[in-house]
């Protein structure tokens, strides 16, 4: 097997418009790669996007495997009383093994091996296929984006995750937002049931581990919220990484409240952590959280 990199992740990086018009990058792939070095990792992504992106400048030392598009993926958040409201402006090229092959970046990704794969799609545009390409260790999922519909305005609704089934045996941890699955908390028991870890983040409460057949809940650090956005992501990556290195469940999330409540003291791609933030996170002795009956 060719090049072997800890952490590849693979997804749209996004162009995120904010309230004055401006476009700053974002996305999972983003935020989870920035986090990844930071955790020391050698690190690669593969996405789609316009050549007016500059992704050398978002993701230093981060190896780039992009296929071309018209277009990058734009969103538009808007935060209100009642939550987030998004929109979907314009989307890059899908990640399927026919596109990255019609692109001849599969002869390149072919020789690649992975410490940890993390599926992290925004737009529905990651097909889960793909992790039968390229093989990994470990595989982490953020189904966030396979959860997402749009109507003709552009605006972004929750819709069911097709493939659940299918892939939730095959991960090794799953990460998701309480707003992915609607609040709905027998859905995440149930999905849970199916896979060897799952968490469900909460925000400024934390979030739920569940594995074993139990759940925990652990309480999110205290930090000064500036931009909640990517902060899930950056708990996903570190977490799968945690979990990879050896963490058990609780620990690896403990660690990724941390990291996470880190990110969201700074606006966007800024809030992603560095080294020494990393380390002194990981050698935190915050309580651990409480067991909760299943």
């Amino acid at each position: 097997m060719g090049t072997v990199w800890d952490y590849l992740v693979i997804g749209h990086v996004t162009q995120d418009r904010l309230p004055d018009g401006s476009l700053t990058p974002g996305g999972t792939a983003a935020y989870a790669a920035r986090t990844a070095r930071a955790l020391g990792l050698r690190t690669a992504v593969l996405t789609s996007a316009d050549d007016a992106l500059d992704l050398n400048a978002v993701l230093p030392d981060v190896e780039i495997y992009r296929l071309p598009a018209a277009t990058s993926t734009i969103f538009e958040n808007r935060y209100t009383a009642d939550g987030r409201v998004q929109f979907l402006h314009a989307r890059a090229a899908p990640l399927t093994p026919d596109t990255i092959h019609s692109a001849r970046l599969i002869l390149r990704l072919l020789r690649l091996r992975a410490g940890i794969l993390h599926l992290g799609p925004v737009a529905r545009e990651c097909d889960p296929a793909l992790a039968d390409h390229i093989p990994a260790d470990f595989l982490g999922l953020t189904p966030q984006g396979w959860m997402r519909r749009w109507d003709g305005a552009g605006r972004v609704f929750r819709g069911p995750w097709e493939e659940a089934e299918d892939w939730l045996p095959r991960a090794g941890a799953v990460v998701l937002s309480e707003e992915d699955i609607g609040g709905d908390e027998s859905l995440a028991a149930r999905w849970a049931a199916q896979t060897r870890i799952l968490a469900v983040t909460r925000g400024a409460r934390g979030c739920s581990v569940y594995a074993d057949g139990r759940v925990w809940h652990l309480p999110a650090f205290p930090a000064r919220e500036v931009d909640p956005t990517g902060a899930g992501d950056v708990f996903a990556a570190v977490f799968f990484t945690r979990l990879w290195r050896g963490d058990d469940p609780v620990q690896a999330a403990r660690r990724a409240n941390c990291i996470a409540a880190i990110s969201v003291t700074r606006p966007g791609l800024s809030g992603t952590p560095t080294p020494a933030e990393v380390a002194r996170c990981l050698e935190t002795t915050a309580p651990i959280g409480h067991l909760l009956d299943c």
